[in-house]
C-alpha cells in the first residue's frame, strides 16, 4: 500500500500539479523558441505540427528559462510553489532571493528542470493515458490489433498480443513516478552557505535584542524595587523608634515617589522597544547621564555622587549605558551593603569614561539568590558592547565596581 500511495496518493497528485504548473510557466518560453526555430527549419509558423520545430522550440526555451531564473524573484516563487505542493518540510528550503553565483546557478537549474519536466509531463498527461489504455486493450480488441496502432508496435502478431498489458501499465506507472522528482527540490532550492550565515546573523540579532530587553527590564525595575524597599524599610525603622525623625521619613517617601515615577517612564520606554522599535524612537531615548542626579537622589541620602570633567560631550549611547551601569551598581549596593554609604564617582577627564562605585563590605556575606547574578553580568555586557571593561569585587575592605568605556 505504501508504494501505491507514493504513486497515486495525495502527495503524488500535488507533485503532479506542481509539474503541470511548470508546464504552464514554460509556454511563453516555448512560444519564443518557436518564433526563433520555425523560420530556421522552414516549419511554416509557430503552431506547426512539425516534430522538429516542436523539439527545437523546447530546446531553445530551456536556456531562456534558466536566464529568467537569475532574477531575484525566481527563487522565492519557486520555493513558495514547492513548499505548497511538493510535500517537503518547509525548513529545508531557503528564504529570499539567491545570494552568490552558486545559489543562483542552483536556482536556475531547478527552474529549468521544473519547467522542462513540467512541459513534458503536461504533454504526456494529455497524450499518454489514452495511448496506454489503447495499448492495454489490444489483446481484447481485434479491431485495434488490425489498426495502425497494432501494426506500428508489432503487437498484432500472436506471440506479442498480451505484451500490450504490461507495456501500457508501465507507461502509466512511469508517468506517475515522474512526479516523485519534485521531491528533490531542496537539493537545489535549499539554503546555501551564505543563506545559513544570514540566518545565523538574524538569530544572533534576535538573541541580542532579547538580551537587551532583559537587561533594560532588570536594571530599571530591579533598581526601583530595591530602592523602594530600602527607603520604605528605613522609614519604618525610624517610625518604630523613639523620637521619630519626621524629616527623614519625609525624604524617604519623596525618594520613593521620585523613584516610582521615573521607573514608570522607563518601563514605558522598554515596553515600547518590545512592541515596536519605532514607538520607542518616537518616545525618545532612554534615560542618560542627565538624569543621574535624580537617580542618586532617589537611592537615598547615604549615596554620594562625584563627577570630574564634563559629561556633555559624552555620546548618547554611552550616556544611556553609563546610566544603566550606575543604576545596577546602586541596586547591587542596596541589596548587599546593608544601608552603608555608597560612593559614586564619574571621571570624564580622559579618553575613557571611568565609573567607580564603592561601598563597605557587609558584616555578613549576602545570601545567594537562586536566580541571582544577572546584574553584574549585565554591567559587563554593556561595557563590552562599547569596547570597555568592567571589574567587580572586594578591594581593601570595600566592594568596588570599576568600569572603563572609551568615549
Amino acid at each position: 500500500m505504501t508504494g501505491v500511495s507514493a504513486l497515486f496518493g495525495q502527495r503524488a497528485r500535488l507533485r503532479w500539479l506542481h509539474l503541470i504548473l511548470g508546464g504552464a510557466l514554460f509556454m511563453p518560453f516555448w512560444m519564443v523558441g518557436s518564433l526563433v526555430v520555425a523560420p530556421l527549419l522552414d516549419g511554416g509558423g509557430i503552431f506547426t505540427g512539425s516534430l522538429g520545430v516542436q523539439l527545437g522550440a523546447y530546446a531553445a526555451g530551456l536556456p531562456l528559462a534558466a536566464v529568467t531564473a537569475l532574477f531575484p524573484l525566481a527563487r522565492p516563487m519557486s520555493v513558495a510553489a514547492a513548499r505548497a505542493l511538493c510535500g517537503v518540510p518547509a525548513d529545508r528550503f531557503a528564504d529570499g532571493p539567491a545570494r552568490g553565483r552558486a545559489a543562483k546557478a542552483r536556482t536556475a537549474g531547478w527552474f529549468s528542470l521544473h519547467l522542462g519536466c513540467g512541459a513534458l509531463v503536461s504533454g504526456a498527461s494529455l497524450a499518454l493515458p489514452p495511448f496506454a489504455v489503447s495499448v492495454m486493450a489490444l489483446p481484447f480488441s481485434p479491431a485495434l490489433r488490425e489498426s495502425e496502432l497494432g501494426r506500428l508496435w508489432g503487437l498484432d502478431r500472436p506471440g506479442w498480443i498480451w505484451a500490450g498489458l504490461p507495456a501500457g501499465l508501465l507507461m502509466l506507472l512511469a508517468l506517475a513516478a515522474v512526479a516523485g522528482a519534485a521531491g528533490q527540490a531542496p537539493r537545489l532550492l535549499g539554503p546555501s552557505p551564505a543563506d545559513r550565515l544570514a540566518a545565523a546573523e538574524r538569530r544572533a540579532a534576535e538573541a541580542e535584542s532579547r538580551n537587551r530587553l532583559a537587561r533594560e527590564l532588570h536594571d530599571s525595575v530591579g533598581h526601583a524595587l530595591s530602592a523602594v524597599t530600602l527607603q520604605a524599610g528605613a522609614a519604618r525603622r525610624v517610625l518604630d523608634g523613639d523620637g521619630a525623625d519626621l524629616e527623614f521619613v519625609r525624604e524617604a517617601l519623596t525618594a520613593i515617589e521620585e523613584t516610582t515615577r521615573r521607573t514608570v517612564g522607563e518601563l514605558d520606554w522598554v515596553l515600547g522597544l518590545l512592541r515596536d522599535e519605532g514607538q520607542a524612537a518616537e518616545a525618545g531615548p532612554g534615560p542618560g547621564l542627565d538624569a543621574l542626579e535624580a537617580l542618586v537622589r532617589g537611592a537615598g541620602p547615604r549615596v554620594a555622587l562625584t563627577v570630574a570633567g564634563e559629561l556633555d560631550p559624552v555620546s548618547d549611547a554611552l550616556s544611556r549605558e553609563a546610566y544603566r551601569i550606575v543604576q545596577e551598581g546602586l541596586t547591587n549596593a542596596a541589596r548587599h551593603a546593608g544601608g552603608e554609604p555608597v560612593a559614586v564617582r564619574l571621571d570624564a577627564r580622559t579618553e575613557e569614561l571611568e565609573i567607580t562605585m564603592e561601598n563597605p563590605l557587609p558584616e555578613r556575606p549576602p545570601v545567594a539568590r537562586p536566580h541571582g547574578g544577572r546584574g553584574l553580568r549585565g554591567v559587563g555586557e554593556r561595557a563590552r558592547l562599547l569596547g570597555g571593561t568592567a571589574e567587580a569585587g572586594a578591594v581593601d575592605g570595600v566592594w568596588r565596581l570599576a568600569v572603563r568605556i572609551p568615549r
